[in-house]
């Protein structure tokens, strides 16, 4: 069996196993509570923190329009900002929970995008921008968060080094690169058989600006949870919190779902007890994750329920 296939192979059963260590690891963190607990602890939260954690996911996900937004500046395409809001906004909320972007996000970006005239190498560019968009976010709130905050390292997570400052270097590093090259560069940068292209240095630096707010606010839909049950600081927090997306992101579970929960029990669970801590964690799930697919789907079937009336209203037969 070749690399290629192997990988093909590996991740998925990689993304399962973690899934399966990280059940494992909250079942153990958990098994001393009664569920009735839990679900107390859930209720118990201030209507004001869950207004607040609401507010925060709407104006996250407005940031998240602004990706697709800027994705239309660099190639230059005019598209009313309702409709490229629309497919951010659909395409996003699915891809946070289903995963698989290259079957979810991007196959809506295609569907709605191709509907509104954009061709199919300018589609791929959006799609491009988008990805390109969301980690060099990671890296610039990972790197400033890894190397301005210690963050311990749960021996679950198998890292080498309890010291994350290297990884947060190098991070800051990839991000400087990437803003000079698209300052100073006027080719477009080839990674293997992608290539991403060069934009203006003023647009990438608003890339940069879009996608850091995007991660930092994100973050505080479940540090307002949090401040219900323990007076954390949002650096301290937001440390342990870009951990636990990175476990995620690695396992390629959907979501970071059962890892990103693991990091967080066991980072948090000196300051914060167990049953409240995965309270706030169903909520955040709940507001962040689940809430914002109900919504997407609801729009993805209203406009394919416009879309099917109106090709029926306007064919031949029906005119009169």
């Amino acid at each position: 069996m070749n690399f290629k296939r192997l990988s093909q192979f590996g991740s998925p059963i990689l993304g399962l196993l973690l899934f399966g260590v990280s059940l494992w690891a909250i079942a153990t963190q958990l098994r001393e509570f009664d569920y009735r607990d839990i679900f107390r602890s859930l209720a118990e939260i201030p209507k004001s923190y869950i207004v607040l954690a609401l507010i925060c996911t709407a104006l996250n996900y407005l940031m998240l329009t602004g990706y697709d937004a800027l994705a239309m500046r660099s190639i230059r395409r005019s598209i009313p900002f309702r409709k490229v809001a629309l497919t951010a906004i659909i395409s996003q909320a699915i891809t946070n929970t289903a995963g698989l972007e290259l079957l979810t996000g991007s196959a809506i970006r295609y569907r709605f995008y191709s509907a509104w005239g954009l061709s199919t190498l300018e589609i791929a560019k959006v799609i491009t921008f988008c990805h390109v968009s969301f980690w060099l976010g990671f890296f610039a709130v990972a790197g400033l968060v890894l190397i301005g905050e210690p963050v311990s390292v749960p021996s679950l997570l198998r890292i080498p080094s309890n010291s994350l400052f290297p990884l947060g270097t190098i991070f800051l590093f990839l991000v400087a690169g990437y803003l000079l090259w698209n300052t100073w560069s006027h080719k477009p940068m080839k990674l293997g058989k992608w290539g991403i292209p060069r934009l203006p240095g003023k647009l990438s630096l608003f890339q940069t600006a879009i996608a850091i707010l995007d991660w930092a606010i994100a973050g505080g839909v479940l540090y307002v949870l949090l401040l219900a049950n323990a007076p954390l600081s949002y650096p301290s927090f937001f440390g342990i919190y870009i951990l636990g997306q990175l476990a995620g992101v690695i396992s390629n579970v959907p979501g970071g779902l059962g890892v990103f929960e693991t990091v967080l029990l066991l980072s948090l669970s000196a300051q914060i007890p167990s049953a409240e801590l995965f309270g706030a964690l169903l909520a955040y799930r709940g507001i962040y994750y689940f809430l914002p697919l109900i919504v997407a789907i609801v729009l993805l079937g209203i406009y394919e329920l416009r879309q099917r009336f109106e090709k029926t209203e306007f064919s031949p037969r029906n005119r009169t």
